[in-house]
C-alpha cells in the first residue's frame, strides 16, 4: 500500500509531513504504512486554541457543549468502518479496535449525557451550597467552577488511539477548553483518520481542537498557569515532561496517566468447582491477551491462595493455549502482535528481567506458531505467563511491566499478605477481587483502597453484568496513585472539572445570584403578575414569586390525615406523648400534610405548560405547626434548564411561613414546563 502522509492540524490550516518526518511500520507486516512529522509554529497553536477556541467554547453553555459532544459521537459512529481498517496495521482485532472505537464513541455519549443532566444549562457551575458569612444573611459565599483561559495539552499513548483521544477530548471539551491533541506516533494514522473526521463535520467551533503529528517542540515551554496537561505513557517520559522547570515554576497543571503494575486477588473462598474459580482464570486470560495485553489496566500480577496456585496455573495453560496469534484480519486469531517492533523489543527485555525472579511456565518467544503472517516481519510475541516461587522476597516482579501479553502468578498463605503484595506494586489504576464473601470483600478494600485508583470485585452475582477488570468506565475516575501517576481522567463530571477553576465568591445574595444565574434566598424578588403556573417556560424568570393565602390547619385536618394515610405517630394523635417530645410542644401537623396543603395554595389546576412535578430536594421541618396555626408559600422560580425542544425544568424555590412569619419548611420543587406553543 500507499504510505500516507499524515498531516497536522493547526491553527485551522493542515499542514503535511516536513523533511524530519518518520516513517510508521504495519504492526503485521513490518512494511511502511505512513509517515509523520510536521514543522509547527506552537505559539501561534497556542494562541489560536487560548483567543479562538477558548471565547468559542466559553460562548456556549454545558448543555451546548454537551449537545455538541452528542453530535459528534453519532458523526463518527457512522463512519468507524475507515477506523477499523486501519486499526488492522496496529495489530487489533476487531474485539481490540472495538474496545478502542466504539469505547471511544461511547465516552462521548457519556458525557454528553451526563453534562445535560447533572451541569447546568449556564456558563458557571455552582460548586456546593452557599455559606452564610453575616449573622442576618447578607453577606454570602459560594464556590463557583469557570473554565480555564488556556489550553489543555493531550498527550496520548499509542495503545487507544481512538478511546485515549476521545476520553480525554469529551471532558476538556465540556468544560469549554480548546485542545491541542498528541498522539503516539507508532499508531497515529488511527488517530488522524479519527480526528480528521471531527474537523470535517463542522460541529466544532473554530479552535476548539488542534493536531500534532509529530513532536511536540518547545509546546511545554510555552505554556501558561491556565494551560493543562494531560498525559498517557511511560512513567519515565512522564517525570521528565512534569520536573521541567517550567512546568513546576508556572504550577501548570498535569495529570498523568502511566505505569501501573495492577494485580487481580482470587479469595481465599473461590477454590476449583465455584463459579468465582472459572471467572478468575477467565479475567485473566482476557486481560493478557486483549490488545495482545497493551492496556493500562491489564493483569499484570495474578496472587492466588497457595493451596490452588497449581490449578490455577494449569487452567490458564489450558487456556492460553487456545489462543491463536496471527494477522488480527485472518480467521479464528484471537490476539494480534505488539503495536510496533519497537514495543516487542521492549517486551522482551521487561521479560528478561521478570524471568530473574520468575520462571516461565508458558510462552517461548522463540517458539510459538503465528497464522496468517511471517513472525519475523511482525511485532508478534506469545502470550507469556510466569511463576514466581518466592513473591514476598521478589523485587522486580512488583517493578517492572512488560506492556504486552505477560502476566506473573504468586501465591499467598494469608489474605493480609495478598493485600501487601497488590499494594507492593506501588500503586495502579485497578485491582481486581474474585471472591463470594462478603468479609474478603471488605478486608481487601480496606487494606488496597489507598494504593489503587479502581477495586474491582466480581462474583456469580455481578458477573453476567460485569464490564471486566479492565474496562475503564467514563462515569468512574480512571487514575491511580503513586506509580499509576496520581493524576484522574474521565469520572463523569468530576473528570470536567479538572479544566475549570474553583473559585469562592463572597457578597450579597443578589450579587451571587448574578453570578451564579440562579435565585439565592434573600435576594431581590418581584410579585408575578399572573400565576406561574400559567406561563411557558420562557417567560419565567428568576426571582418571579407567587405568595399564596394563608391557610389555618385545624385538629380535624390532623387527624383526618393520619387516618386517611395510616399515619397515625403518636406527635400527631396523643397530646402527652407529643408534649413530652423535647421536639414539639403537643399534637402537631404531619409535615407531609404540610407539604399537601402547600401545593393545594399554590397549584394552579387548569392544564397549561406545567407538564408534571417530577421531584423535590433539600426538604427541611424547621419549625412545627400547631393546631389553629396558619400557613402560607411563596413559590419562587430559582433556576431553569432547557431539556428538550418542547420542554424545560424549572427549580422552585418554596418557603412555607405560619401566621408569624416564621419558616416552618422549605425545600426546591422540580417541575417540567412547557415552551409556548407546546403545551
Amino acid at each position: 500500500m500507499t504510505a500516507m502522509k499524515l498531516e497536522s492540524y493547526a491553527a485551522g490550516q493542515w499542514i503535511g509531513p516536513g523533511p524530519d518526518a518518520r516513517a510508521i511500520a504495519s504492526a503485521v507486516t513490518g512494511e511502511e504504512v505512513a509517515i509523520a512529522g510536521s514543522a509547527l509554529d506552537f505559539q501561534a497553536m497556542l494562541d489560536h486554541a487560548r483567543f479562538t477556541g477558548g471565547p468559542n467554547l466559553r460562548a456556549m453553555t454545558f448543555h451546548d457543549r454537551a449537545r455538541m459532544l452528542k453530535a459528534l459521537a453519532i458523526h463518527l459512529g457512522e463512519r468507524k468502518d475507515r477506523l477499523y481498517e486501519l486499526s488492522l496495521h496496529a495489530g487489533c482485532t476487531k474485539a481490540d479496535s472495538w474496545i478502542d472505537i466504539d469505547g471511544g464513541i461511547g465516552t462521548l455519549f457519556v458525557f454528553a449525557s451526563k453534562g445535560r443532566r447533572e451541569l447546568p444549562d449556564a456558563h458557571v457551575y455552582v460548586d456546593g451550597g452557599i455559606e452564610q458569612l453575616s449573622r442576618n444573611g447578607t453577606f454570602l459565599g459560594q464556590h463557583i467552577l469557570t473554565p480555564l483561559q488556556g489550553a489543555a495539552v493531550h498527550i496520548n499513548a499509542f495503545n487507544f488511539p481512538v478511546w485515549g483521544m476521545l476520553e480525554k477530548l469529551a471532558p476538556t471539551l465540556l468544560a469549554g477548553v480548546p485542545a491541542i491533541v498528541k498522539p503516539a506516533t507508532a499508531t497515529s494514522y488511527v488517530a488522524e483518520a479519527c480526528f480528521r473526521m471531527m474537523v470535517e463535520s463542522g460541529i466544532l467551533p473554530e479552535g476548539a481542537v488542534q493536531f500534532i503529528a509529530g513532536g511536540t517542540g518547545d509546546l511545554l515551554d510555552r505554556l501558561t498557569p491556565q494551560d493543562v496537561v494531560s498525559f498517557t505513557g511511560s512513567a519515565a517520559t512522564a517525570l521528565m515532561l512534569r520536573s521541567s522547570p517550567h512546568i513546576l515554576q508556572n504550577s501548570i497543571r498535569f495529570i498523568a496517566e502511566q505505569d501501573s503494575l495492577n494485580a487481580s486477588i482470587l479469595g481465599p473462598d473461590a477454590g476449583p468447582g465455584t463459579p468465582e474459580f472459572d471467572l478468575f482464570v477467565k479475567e485473566v486470560v482476557r486481560e493478557m491477551t486483549v490488545k495482545a495485553g497493551q492496556k493500562c489496566t491489564a493483569i499484570r500480577r495474578i496472587i492466588v491462595p497457595r493451596a490452588v496456585e497449581g490449578d490455577v496455573i494449569e487452567a490458564l495453560k489450558a487456556k492460553l493455549s487456545r489462543t491463536v496469534v496471527g494477522d488480527p484480519s485472518a480467521e479464528g486469531v484471537r490476539m494480534g502482535p505488539l503495536a510496533s517492533l519497537a514495543q516487542r523489543r521492549d517486551v522482551l527485555e521487561k521479560v528478561a528481567v521478570i524471568g530473574q525472579e520468575a520462571e516461565c511456565v508458558h510462552g517461548d518467544p522463540d517458539a510459538f506458531s503465528v497464522e496468517g503472517a511471517d513472525a519475523k516481519k511482525g511485532a508478534f510475541v506469545p502470550p507469556m505467563l510466569f511463576r514466581c516461587p518466592d513473591p514476598v522476597g521478589a523485587a522486580s516482579i512488583h517493578s517492572t511491566e512488560a506492556f504486552g501479553p505477560v502476566s506473573t502468578v504468586m501465591a499467598y498463605d494469608a489474605l493480609d499478605e495478598a493485600v501487601a503484595l497488590a499494594n507492593r506494586g506501588g500503586g495502579s489504576l485497578v485491582m481486581s477481587l474474585i471472591t463470594h464473601d462478603p468479609d474478603v470483600a471488605r478486608d481487601v478494600a480496606r487494606g488496597a483502597g489507598a494504593w489503587h485508583g479502581r477495586i474491582y470485585i466480581n462474583d456469580r452475582d455481578s458477573m453476567g453484568e460485569s464490564t471486566g477488570h479492565g474496562s475503564p468506565l467514563p462515569h468512574l475516575t480512571h487514575g491511580g496513585p503513586g506509580r499509576a501517576g496520581g493524576g484522574e481522567e474521565m469520572g463523569g463530571v468530576r473528570g470536567v472539572f479538572h479544566y475549570m477553576q474553583r473559585t469562592s465568591v463572597q457578597g450579597s445574595p443578589n450579587m451571587l445570584g448574578a453570578v451564579a444565574g440562579t435565585f439565592v434566598p434573600g435576594s431581590k424578588t418581584f410579585e408575578t403578575d399572573r400565576h406561574p403556573f400559567t406561563k411557558p417556560f420562557e417567560e419565567l424568570q428568576l426571582g418571579e414569586t407567587l405568595h399564596t393565602k394563608p391557610r389555618t390547619v385545624t385538629l380535624e385536618d390532623i387527624e383526618h390525615f393520619a387516618h386517611f394515610t395510616g399515619d397515625t405517630f403518636y406527635a400527631h394523635m396523643d397530646e402527652d406523648a407529643a408534649a413530652a417530645n423535647p421536639f414539639f410542644p403537643g399534637r402537631v401537623a404531619h409535615g407531609y400534610l404540610l407539604l399537601s396543603f402547600a401545593a393545594g395554595l399554590f397549584v394552579e389546576p387548569s392544564p397549561g405548560p406545567v407538564l408534571a412535578n417530577v421531584g423535590l430536594d433539600g426538604l427541611k421541618f424547621m419549625k412545627p405547626v400547631s393546631p389553629g396555626d396558619s400557613i402560607a408559600v411563596a413559590l419562587t422560580v430559582k433556576r431553569k434548564t432547557r431539556r428538550t425542544d418542547t420542554y424545560g425544568e424549572v427549580r422552585w424555590h418554596v418557603v412555607l411561613t405560619n401566621q408569624d412569619g416564621e419558616t416552618v419548611a422549605e425545600y426546591e420543587l422540580h417541575t417540567m414546563n412547557a415552551y409556548a406553543g407546546a403545551s
